[in-house]
This record gives structure tokens, C-alpha cells and sequence, in this order.
């Protein structure tokens, strides 16, 4: 007898009471989902929703109190195994760079269609990095063209040509399967070049990754 997929426990963090209503019944009639909890704050946030044991909290950036990436900053340490996906109108370079390196696995724009949205709950539960289409290609720009000619933080100058690629496919949310298919070379050689990356950036993650590459100033 086959085994039906665990459910995916979402947390919502947003001080937008229709958007969270919005999200909870997207959340209630999609397959495999299932509402963990809702916050209206990083307060309530921070004190309460690792009680909900979420697998992937949408985590808006302008909340009250402390501003989303702060929360995933604080909220990390506590819910390691869980993914935080941002979900905001924010499309800036700043911002983007600083929700990776608090934390956030993916970012996407409230305008973000349904079905797309669904789809990228899913795909970060299996290991991608899911991206609105214009906050991909802002990633892959400043990849190829550092802002401001700064240089490089430790560890960046190190990598090879094909380190960097598979580096940008990361940004693109491409999982390990697709970067694979993309370079033609097999899974695990993937995996140990993404080991190395980590290891010359002297990072842990995806998001850490790529967020040391494009700080400013290095």
C-alpha cells in the first residue's frame, strides 16, 4: 500500500488581517497543506509560533515591532528544520540579500499567483529556492555584476567557473536534480560541488551562500 505524502504545517506572519484570511483559506483548500498558525506580529511571532511546529512560515517584511527578516534572524535558531519563505512587496536589493542571510530559503512578491505560490510551498519543502521571476533575475545581475564593483567577501574569489554556476542555478531556486540536468553531470557530483562552496564561503546554506556573495562592501 502506498504512502500519502506528510502534510506541509504552514505558519503565517502578517499584520494584514484579509491577506492572512486570503492565505488560511488557500492554505485549508490545498492538498498536502496543512494551517499551523497566524501572527499578526513579530511579537507574537517570536513567542508563540515555534509552539506551532511549522514546516514553512510566508513571513511578511513589514511587520510591527521588529521587521520580518529580523523575526527569521531570531526565529531560525529555534526552528531550524523549518523554511521560511518571505512574502512581501518589497523588490529591492537590500532587502532581498538581507531576508537570505537571516535566514529565508525563498522570496516572493505579494502578487505572486495562486497556483505559484502553491507550487513554491511545495518546492521548498523538497529542497528548492523559490523566486518571483523579477527578484531571480535581480539575483543573477548582481551574481555577474557585484553592485558597485565592491570586492569580493572571503572565500567568493575561490570559487571555479563551474562553482559559480552551479551558485547562480542555486539563486534561481533550480533543485539539485535540475542544476544536474542543466551542467550534465550527475546528482552528487552537484552535492560535492556544493559542499565546496559552503566550505570556501565557510556557510551552512543556500541562502547563506548566496547572500555572502552579493553583501556590499564584501
Amino acid at each position: 500500500m502506498t504512502q500519502s505524502p506528510a502534510r506541509i504545517r504552514v505558519s503565517l506572519v502578517d499584520d494584514d488581517a484579509p491577506t492572512r484570511r486570503i492565505l488560511m483559506d488557500m492554505i485549508a483548500g490545498a492538498p498536502r497543506l496543512e494551517f499551523a498558525s497566524q501572527h499578526e506580529s513579530t511579537e507574537s511571532a517570536l513567542g508563540t509560533l515555534a509552539a506551532a511546529r511549522p514546516d514553512v512560515v510566508l513571513m511578511d517584511i513589514n511587520v510591527p515591532l521588529l521587521n520580518g527578516v529580523e523575526c527569521v534572524r531570531r526565529l531560525k535558531p529555534k526552528l531550524p528544520h523549518a523554511q521560511f519563505l518571505m512574502l512581501t512587496v518589497y523588490e529591492d536589493a537590500d532587502h532581498i540579500f538581507a531576508a537570505l542571510a537571516a535566514g529565508a530559503t525563498g522570496y516572493l512578491l505579494k502578487s505572486t499567483r495562486r497556483a505559484e505560490l502553491l507550487s513554491a510551498i511545495n518546492q521548498i519543502m523538497e529542497g528548492g529556492s523559490p523566486m518571483s521571476s523579477g527578484i531571480a533575475r535581480k539575483v543573477v545581475q548582481s551574481f555577474t555584476r557585484p553592485a558597485g564593483g565592491a570586492s569580493a567577501p572571503a572565500g567568493v574569489e575561490e570559487l571555479s567557473p563551474r562553482e559559480q554556476s552551479v551558485l547562480a542555478l542555486l539563486t534561481q531556486g533550480y533543485l539539485y536534480k535540475e542544476i544536474a540536468e542543466s551542467l550534465g553531470v550527475s546528482v552528487p557530483t552537484v552535492s560535492t560541488y556544493i559542499r565546496r562552496i559552503y566550505e570556501k564561503l565557510q556557510v551552512h546554506s543556500r541562502s547563506q551562500a548566496v547572500a555572502k556573495y552579493f553583501r556590499k562592501g564584501g
